[in-house]
This record gives structure tokens, sequence and C-alpha cells, in this order.
């Protein structure tokens, strides 16, 4: 894994620049890194792949807008026809399961066939996908499409288990490597929080039923490939744009959430501070999000939060709470 990031990386940090990228169809380009020489991607095939799609903005140099190792979950892409020539099944019909390739794309007929909107700001007009093909679910010549449906569900449901199993086996030391890389000195409590209380605030606690005004940064607890901290959510709007997932339409300022609808470790630690009080919680995702996971929230996903209370109001006694879910929401771009 790590070796595929290292030739992910280093491909979107310069080598699309150079002199050695092939003419595909259309406006395409590309460089094949490395090629195992098994059958290429047809269409109808369903790939599973890890990537990384960058764009070069005019203020702030390149720009990731997707990587699938900063979440680790790796995409799964129906090769169907082409929208036009040089989009990515195209690109991805030059390589097979094992290979590795950087492709960039015209960002213009990417929009006029997605409906997606060209991103603002883009100092060309060229999208760069780096992609290592990880497996290839090759639909076989004259196979009925329901036996392939099948097929493909079945394929699907297995690596689907197979990351669930992989982060289950793995939350535990990912917490601790969190912990250990950032010389924190948590207290567990009895629940398996773990938590540093930066302030401890005023001596006022919020009740499940108050609503509590907080300022929050949620991220996991593994870096991105450039080495930022991996954000999924924030109320700081410096913070959502330094993370790419600014959103004109969230709001980025301090935000009121019922205490009790939030998920027990956000909960928890709320309530080991007052007002004017700052915490740094990590939770396990029995705590949080669990063995589902939610968004861009894989199953069994420890999670990291900042959080200041701003304010606590009052709420009712008598006020009939549902479940504990995860919340705030973790943004999504």
């Amino acid at each position: 894994m790590k070796r595929g990031i290292i030739i992910l990386a280093a491909a979107t940090l310069g080598l699309a620049a150079c002199n050695k990228f092939e003419k595909g169809e259309g406006d395409m380009t590309y460089k094949i890194y490395k090629s195992e020489g098994k059958a290429k991607i047809q269409e109808g095939d369903f790939v599973k792949l890890n990537g990384i799609q960058v764009i070069e903005t005019k203020s702030n140099g390149d720009s990731t807008l997707v990587n699938t190792y900063d979440n680790e979950r790796p995409a799964f892409f129906p090769i169907s026809k082409s929208m036009f020539k040089g989009d990515m099944v195209a690109a991805l019909k030059l390589l097979g399961e094992g290979d590795s390739a950087t492709f960039k794309l015209n960002l213009d007929s990417m929009a006029k066939y997605s409906g997606q909107p060209k991103p603002v700001g883009t100092k060309d007009n060229y999208a760069t996908f780096t992609v290592k093909i990880e497996k290839v679910l090759h639909k076989i010549a004259n196979e009925a499409d329901s036996t392939f449906e099948k097929k493909k569900r079945e394929f699907f449901e297995t690596e689907y288990k197979a990351l669930i199993a992989k982060n289950k086996a793995s939350e535990d030391a990912k917490i601790k490597k969190y912990i250990a890389d950032n010389s924190l000195k948590t207290t567990a409590s009895a629940s398996g929080l773990q938590y540093v209380i930066e302030a401890a605030g005023n001596s006022e606690r919020a009740a499940l039923t108050d609503t509590v005004m907080v300022d929050y940064t949620g991220q996991f607890t593994n870096k991105k490939g450039d080495g930022k901290i991996n954000v999924f959510d924030t109320s700081n709007s410096k913070t959502a744009k330094e993370a790419g997932i600014f959103s004109p339409m969230a709001q980025y300022a301090a935000r009121p959430l019922v205490l009790g609808q939030l998920a027990p470790g956000f909960i928890e630690g709320v309530q080991l501070i007052g007002v004017g009080g700052k915490i740094k919680i990590v939770i396990p995702s029995k705590l949080g999000y669990g063995e589902n996971g939610g968004g861009p929230i894989n199953p069994f996903t420890p999670l990291v939060f900042d959080i200041e209370l701003k304010g606590i109001k009052k709420g009712s006694a008598v006020t009939q709470l549902p479940p504990p879910t995860m919340a705030p929401a973790p943004a999504t771009k």
C-alpha cells in the first residue's frame, strides 16, 4: 500500500508535466508506470481501483479533488460506453489488473458530458488522474447480464467485507499510532474514550436535552498523502478551505447541536468541559459510527475531534430524544 501511495504521489507532484506522456484518444494524454501484461479492461467489466484526481489552480497550485488512499476506500468503477473520445473509460481500457498510470483528461468535455460543473479557478483545461488497478472482474463474451450482475454483487460484497475485517483488526493500532505520533498524554475513560482537556471552561455541564454551541474539527487518524491532517468535517472556514472540503452552503461558525442526538463519544467529550472549555477526543468506532460507518467514514473507523464549547442552551427535561446518532454530520464535497 505504501509503495502504491509513493508511486501515485510522485506522479501527481510533477511527472504529469513531463514530455514523456503519450497521445491517446481525443485530448487525452497518458503515461503508464507499471504494466503486468494482463488482459486489458473492456466495456462491461467491473473494476476496483485506487486513484488521485488533481487539478492545477491559478492561486494555490495543485488541488487534490479525490484521493481514495486518504479515505482508505477504493473505488468500484463499471466500464460503460465512452461518453466522449478521451474520457476515463477510454483511459482505463489501456490498463489491466495490477497496472498503474496517469491520465490527463479535458475538463470542458468532462463537464459537458457528466453534467457536473467545471471546478472554479483552474489554471488549465485538464484534470490529472493517477490510478492503480487493484482488481478487474471481466465480463465473459455472451454472458447474460443477469449472471454478470450477480457476479458484480458478490465481487463487491467480498471486497467490502475484506475492508471491514481489515479496519476492525487495525482500529486499536490506529488509535495508538495517532496518540504516539502526536505525543498526546491522553486520559482513557471507562467507555474507551481517549481525551486531552486543553481548557476546562466554567463549572457548567451540558445535559442530554441541552443545545450546545460548539466549534469543532473532525479528522481521521491517518494523515493525507500530502502530510496534512485528514479533516472530514469542521465548523471553521479556514480549516475547511485548507482541507479542500469547503462548501458555500455550510455554516462556518459555532453550531447548535442537541447533545443527546450526538454519538456517545462526542456526548462524553462535551460533558467533560464547561463553557469556554476545549478538548481533544479520540473516539473508537464503538462510540462513533460503529460497524456500519456513514458517508465518507468507513466501518470500524476511529475519529478525532477538537471541540470548543461556546455555550449551552438549557432544554426541557421532558423532551423525548431520539437514539444517539453520530453528529455533526460529515461534510461532503
